[in-house]
């Protein structure tokens, strides 16, 4: 483990089918405290045969140390590391499959969610898809979300519920307000009463969008 980079040595789980036959791609992040080996098995409630999973393990289970609103400082460097890491698993995943961005989907959950979204955010492509279960972008409250490039028509799925104690409702709809700027295909879901938590329309939406991706 180097001290500037944290997550490197963490591995990348694979799952579903094999590279050399998928079809599609599934990035799996998993949130504060879970596994890549959690999201493997989460991934069985929307899978579809053609499908290869990537899956990046966060070192002691946790992307960075505080409140993604915290002071981006506060974060450093596991925050850093833990892009990086996402970047890994997805070069990873292009190198084996040979597929392009348009069959990678990402999917990602709280603190995972808030990863993803900034990572394709700073790395902006037509991708499968991007779904965001109960997170937003990672800074402080004013911070200036202003990235350059194009979704190109990416599909981008952000759930919350108004009462989530980790994701102000607020963020989720700067985030989801950012992508449509984007030119992401955006759909957000305000859900009522949940709390923090991977709900049954997004587990729908998620079958979905894999069937999209496949053949």
């Amino acid at each position: 483990m180097s001290a500037a980079d944290p997550h490197a040595d963490q591995p990348i789980l694979t799952g579903g089918t094999e590279p050399d036959d998928a079809e599609a791609v599934v990035v799996l992040v998993h949130g504060r405290g879970a596994t890549a080996r959690g999201m493997l098995e989460f991934a069985d409630e929307f899978h579809g045969d053609g499908v290869h999973y990537v899956a990046p393990q966060a070192q002691r289970g946790t992307w960075y140390p505080n409140s993604f609103m915290a002071p981006t400082e506060s974060n450093q460097p596991h925050y850093q590391s833990a892009l990086l890491h996402l970047n890994r698993a997805v070069e990873q995943a292009r190198e084996t499959t040979g597929l392009d961005d348009e069959k990678i989907i990402f999917v990602g959950f709280s603190q995972g969610a808030c990863l993803v979204s900034s990572y394709v955010a700073q790395h902006p492509s037509h991708y499968g898809g991007v779904v965001l279960l109960s997170g937003g972008f990672v800074g402080p409250e004013g911070a200036a979300f202003d990235f350059e490039g194009s979704m190109a028509g990416t599909p981008v799925f952000l759930g919350v519920s108004d009462d989530d104690p980790h994701v102000p409702q607020s963020r989720a709809e700067e985030t989801i307000a950012t992508f449509d700027r984007m030119d992401a295909d955006t759909r957000f879901d305000l859900y009522e009463g949940r709390g923090h938590g991977i709900f049954p329309e997004e587990i729908e939406y998620l079958r979905t969008l894999v069937a999209s991706v496949l053949p």
